[in-house]
């Protein structure tokens, strides 16, 4: 992963310029030392789902391994003649030393708990800000949608699509990353597929059958030149009337006598519920009801269920645009946020208040725990505790909602797991990343230890997370202290 784009995508300077004048402002005085805790929160999930797919740690890991300005930084930041040189020299001289945590990718998380927190020196844990929130807001986003994807295929391949709709080349390469591990099975860009080791899979193009005096001609070409890989595309001309009976001919003609199965075929324009069921009718009459129905076109997860409530024998997924960009929703809100500074080896938390009640930030530094129900392995609900809080396993835990203050709930039989993982310790990276496929793995487990309530596609349950007492006091007592 890390020849692609080479040191483009870790710039130190992929950040937005008022990071600079707030890190050189801070110089002037021991604000700039002071030990601060940051946090990535979502506020909502995408296309009103009921979970957030978190991805893009990774790439995270990559940027701060190799924070650091080079000498064609500085002088450009030197040219902007906004600087002194007692900032440049820091910046020159500049090494990440905060520590991590995060969930690892993969993990289902939820609105209001904290995906990162970051640790360390003011001035290197808010430099930081932008870069992190891209890298994990776009990648958690695509991971989010290419799951509601795949979930909607209902245990069909869902290959990714989207090189030539992706906004631009890291978007296509990231996204298909993301996508994977939100459980798509391949993806068409080579260089995801190359770096990443993703499984890579295409068809045939149109402009292969145009070029071509005959539909025929086109499929019997590519027919003899991919034998074993086999998926012809029917839909340039007409589908039923010629794509179909013309790729049934070139089976017979080429792949039968070389004892070749046909992989499939691809419908990628018109009705497609109505073409797919007219396709199999004609493949299975003539002997083909193993060949596969791969479609695409502009498909996203309510186009797929639709198809599916009506029947249509499809076997396979290709989407490309509603997935790279998200289109149904296309941002992830991901906030950083400070939640509390050191001062004389104290914590001392410190909140953000909004009329707007959803941007009212949680104080202190936090852990963030999910409660499993022992006998049956799925999630109850999350709770953000303070960091040196344990959560007892053997009692009963009461449960309640930190707006709602009376609706409450007592757990017991359940098992805690801290989701917050150490990433780095005052600079120095304490965490192995796992291979792509285990982290595909491990999300397809993590969504199944979810209440079938919290996957549906329409008005999910509400997962609980929920905020230990002590935490809670906490904030209510910095709300009354600024409130007044």
């Amino acid at each position: 992963m890390n020849g692609f784009l080479n040191n483009k995508e870790r710039s130190a300077l992929l950040t937005d310029f008022c990071q600079f004048g707030m890190a050189s402002g801070a110089m002037g005085g021991d604000i700039a030392s002071r030990t601060s805790y940051f946090d990535l929160v979502y506020r909502d999930i995408p296309d009103g789902g009921g979970f957030i797919v978190s991805a893009g740690l990774s790439q995270l890991i990559d940027y701060l391994r190799n924070l650091k300005f080079t000498d064609e930084d500085i002088e450009y930041l030197r040219s902007t003649q906004s600087f002194s040189e007692e900032f440049l020299d820091y910046l020159k001289n500049f090494k990440f030393t905060c520590s991590v945590w995060a969930v690892p990718e993969g993990t289902p998380v939820f609105p209001f708990e904290p995906v990162i927190t970051v640790k360390g020196p003011l001035i290197e844990a808010q430099f930081i800000e932008a870069a992190l929130l891209m890298m994990i807001n776009y990648q958690s986003l695509i991971a989010t949608k290419a799951s509601r994807i795949v979930r909607a295929a209902d245990g069909r391949e869902v290959y990714e699509f989207g090189t030539k709709r992706a906004h631009e080349a890291s978007a296509a390469v990231y996204g298909a990353r993301a996508a994977f591990i939100g459980g798509c099975n391949a993806t068409s860009d080579v260089v995801a597929s190359k770096e990443f080791g993703i499984p890579a899979f295409s068809t045939m193009t149109h402009s292969l059958v145009q070029a071509f005096d005959s539909e025929y001609e086109a499929f019997k070409y590519y027919a003899s030149q991919f034998p074993n890989n086999c998926v012809l595309l029917v839909d340039t001309y007409s589908t039923v009337k010629s794509g179909v009976p013309n790729a049934i001919k070139v089976f017979d003609e080429v792949l039968k006598p070389m004892g070749v199965r046909p992989k499939g075929i691809r419908i990628d324009s018109g009705d497609i519920t109505y073409l797919s069921k007219k396709a199999r009718r004609m493949l299975d009459e003539a002997g083909y009801a193993d060949c596969q129905i791969t479609v695409s076109n502009s498909v996203n997860e309510d186009i797929i269920r639709d198809m599916l409530i009506q029947g249509a024998p499809v076997d396979s997924f290709a989407v490309g645009e509603q997935l790279i960009t998200a289109a149904s929703s296309p941002c992830l809100n991901g906030v950083y946020k400070l939640s509390a500074v050191e001062e004389n080896g104290e914590i001392i938390p410190r909140i953000k208040i909004s009329d707007n009640t959803g941007k009212i930030t949680t104080p202190g530094s936090k852990t963030v725990w999910r409660l499993f129900d022992r006998e049956v392995g799925k999630a109850i609900a999350d709770v953000v505790t303070l960091s040196g809080e344990e959560i007892d396993q053997n009692a009963p835990y009461e449960l309640f909602d930190p707006i709602h203050t009376w609706k409450r709930k007592t757990v017991d039989n359940f098992v805690a797991r801290r989701l917050l993982q150490p990433i780095f310790v005052n600079g120095q990276c304490v965490y192995s990343s796992p291979t792509l496929p285990e982290i595909q793995n491990y999300c397809r487990s993590q969504i199944s230890s979810l209440w079938e309530e919290v996957t549906r596609f329409e008005n999910p349950h509400h997962y609980y997370v929920d905020m230990s007492e002590k935490l809670w006091n906490v904030r209510q007592e910095l709300l009354t202290k600024f409130s007044k």
